[in-house]
């Protein structure tokens, strides 16, 4: 006779007990039931051979924390295993049958300590259970698929079945947390989706169900690995592109840079090469900007300490210059007529554009609103609804270029942009992201283009969607920026590339100049820690070393956090961060601000200013602490050290170091008494006011819209 253990997550319906108990009796077997069952409530015909009765919510009921965040299928199993009687009969039952959705992890796990046991889900499949054993009493292979220990050929065979036959709910358990996370239940899963003979359609199928199985069980690489492996098995091209693609997707939003990023990118432009061939341009753009999106994903290069761009500029790029699809995408298209030079019986017309970012542009703004031969408008694209539906399109501008710019969005651009077109005598855009390449998607007439590219957009996929031919000229805020972009973008090495500037951003360094109290040469200072890349734990290390020299010295951080919201790799970036101040604040070594409007009034508190950061264009917290009277202590930037042009270029000779420890020494010497503080704080409030204030970049400002230096 064999024993049967029924497992019940909700309370079963007297009718149905009665009747599966009776037909597992009429098989020849024991029956014994554990879970979720009211006594009182019992059919008194219900001939049972053992009762372990629990509470009618054990599905629901929340006792732990852990509990509260597990799926109920998770809280059945850990009440029932706390019950001595429960694991006896699992251990020594024949048949283990779970009567709801909610009880089939926990016969899947007491499957897992009673291998000789056959785990079934619903009476029908029980009595067949019974049926199987008395015929042959090897284990059926769906039995073997679920216990989580298949062979090839059992997974080849029960795979379909599996997936196509069992409830949803059946498949759900077999994908629960803890399987997921065990070894068995990995090989399990990678053993199905790479079994042969297996249309797509079910291996993808599949492949998406575990998949999300991984995910519940925060185990990213495992949903990569799965995906990868599936998309090795699949027949169609654009179909395994797509599944690597997601593969990589799924690492990079869990904040981690893909294992295989290069072949996602090489398939999926492959594939988006082939459909630009035969004429199927929504497609291809579909597959293009699926490519850019994972290579100039934030978590490689914003998130990071160092960058893949940063490190090899050209050979990252390279399968991008070696696509059909990309390099159509890049060809310039040229303007019909050359710009107009400024006129002279009018003022200039100046359109200043951009995009929800103007951060950089308040006091050239200010400035040419007052300049009597200047006549401005500002246009916020985002702020505008009928052109930033057109301006954050990246697949539409991408199908516009591969379809020979005649496609419905082209038109609707040009519509939307002509009138502004046509007003300005000269267009100025900030920021070398959508908008720049919105300006560059029509031909501008006889209206010059003016483009300014900071920092980040080098590190972006916007400079590859910018038609540089209809540029006339391109500004950078420093040299290194400027070596970057070009080495990244082709043409802009050219004869037909736009006239390029290095102008240093607007600042109003006068209203820094500040009288510092005595106590300031001990306080070091940054202002804005809200990016990684500012990576603020390499000035707390300066500080912790310079402690071990003289405790007097302590730090004041100016500026929002970052956000943890932004990516999973900020977010790990912010709690390691966290955690290096909780020590230092205790003690009043660090103190945090936050953001404020008065910069300057802060800034007479900080004797050293601090720029830690990995990447800059132009650090504008840096020069205005410069400006202060502060002493400027900055990292070699990693991401530009060693090369022509860097930190150590754009800075004088001294304020430039190359590890914690030189700007240890460096703060030593320079605040060593308050005489040579003072000393080195005015030449280099000197230095910042003679190259970075306003009243001398305005010149070259005026130079470039007018056309001379005086304005």
């Amino acid at each position: 006779m064999s024993d049967v253990l029924l497992v019940a997550g909700v309370v079963p319906q007297p009718g149905i007990l009665t009747t599966a108990v009776q037909r597992l009796r009429e098989a020849g077997a024991r029956v014994y039931l554990v879970g979720a069952v009211d006594p009182d409530e019992m059919p008194a015909d219900v001939r049972l051979d053992g009762l372990c009765a629990l509470p009618a919510d054990i599905a629901k009921a929340t006792p732990t924390r852990a509990a509260a965040r597990a799926v109920p299928g998770e809280r059945v199993w850990t009440r029932i295993r706390r019950e001595p009687w429960a694991r006896e009969r699992a251990r020594t039952a024949d048949v283990l049958v779970a009567l709801d959705a909610h009880a089939i992890y926990t016969v899947w796990r007491m499957a897992q300590r009673n291998r000789a046991a056959a785990a079934r889900y619903g009476i029908q499949a029980a009595v067949q259970a019974l049926a199987e054993r008395k015929a042959a009493p090897a284990p059926s292979p769906l039995q073997r698929l679920t216990n989580g220990i298949p062979s090839t050929t059992v997974v080849r065979q029960s795979v379909n079945r599996l997936i196509n036959a069992a409830p949803r709910a059946a498949v759900n358990a077999v994908t629960a947390r803890p399987i997921m996370r065990s070894k068995a239940g990995t090989k399990l899963w990678l053993t199905a989706v790479r079994a042969p003979k297996v249309p797509d359609s079910l291996r993808t199928k599949v492949a998406h169900q575990v998949a999300k199985g991984m995910a519940w069980a925060d185990r990213p690489e495992g949903e990569a690995a799965i995906l990868a492996a599936t998309a090795g098995k699949l027949r169609k091209p654009a179909a395994r592109a797509r599944m690597l693609g997601e593969a990589a997707s799924r690492e990079l939003k869990a904040g981690m840079p893909p294992r295989d990023l290069e072949g996602a990118v090489n398939a999926l432009l492959s594939v988006a090469d082939q459909r630009h061939r035969a004429d199927e341009n929504q497609a291809a753009a579909d597959l293009l900007n699926r490519a850019m999106t994972l290579a100039f994903d934030r978590v490689l290069h914003i998130d990071q300490l160092t960058s893949p761009l940063a490190e090899d500029p050209e050979g990252f790029i390279a399968p991008f210059q070696r696509s059909l699809a990309a390099t159509t995408v890049a060809t310039p298209r040229g303007r019909l007529l050359p710009a107009a030079p400024p006129p002279t019986d009018r003022p200039l017309r100046l359109l200043i554009a951009t995009s929800a970012n103007d951060n950089f542009l308040k006091l050239i703004r200010s400035y040419y609103d007052a300049h009597p031969r200047v006549e401005v408008r500002f246009l916020d694209l985002a702020a505008n609804a009928a052109i930033k539906s057109v301006t954050w399109a990246p697949k539409q501008m991408l199908q516009h270029r591969l379809s020979a710019d005649e496609t419905p969005y082209g038109a609707k651009a040009e519509e939307r942009l002509r009138p502004y077109l046509d007003w300005a005598d000269t267009v100025f855009v900030d920021w070398c992201v959508a908008p720049a390449a919105l300006f560059t998607l029509v031909d501008p007439g006889t209206t010059r283009i003016i483009v300014r590219l900071h920092s980040y957009e080098a590190l972006s996929r916007w400079p590859h969607m910018v038609d540089f031919s209809r540029i006339d000229d391109l500004v950078f805020v420093a040299e290194h920026i400027k070596d970057l972009t070009t080495s990244l973008v082709p043409f802009l090495k050219g004869p037909d590339a736009p006239r390029m500037h290095v102008l240093d951003n607007a600042m109003d360094l006068r209203g820094f100049q500040i009288d510092k109290p005595a106590e300031a040469r001990f306080q070091l200072g940054m202002v804005g820690i809200s990016q990684v890349a500012k990576d603020p734990r390499w000035a707390i290390q300066v500080l912790r070393l310079l402690r071990q020299r003289d405790d007097r010295y302590r730090m004041l951080l100016v500026g929002g956090d970052m956000s943890p919201d932004v990516s999973v790799a900020s977010r790990e970036y912010l709690e390691a961060f966290n955690r290096d101040l909780r020590e230092l604040e205790a003690t009043g070594a660090v103190r945090r601000l936050g953001p404020t409007n008065e910069v300057p009034k802060v800034l007479s508190d900080i004797g050293v200013i601090i720029s830690s950061s990995v990447r800059e264009g132009c650090h504008c917290g840096l020069m205005e602490g410069a400006a202060s009277g502060a002493i400027p202590v900055v990292r070699d930037w990693p991401f530009f050290a060693g090369r022509p042009n860097s930190a150590r270029t754009l800075y004088p000779q001294g304020w430039v170091i190359g590890s914690p420890e030189e700007a240890v020494e460096r703060i030593l010497a320079t605040t060593a008494t308050e005489e040579t503080w003072r000393a080195a704080g005015r030449e280099a409030s000197a230095y910042a006011l003679r190259e970075w204030d306003w009243s001398v970049v305005q010149h070259r400002f005026d130079k470039l819209l007018l056309g001379d230096p005086q304005g």
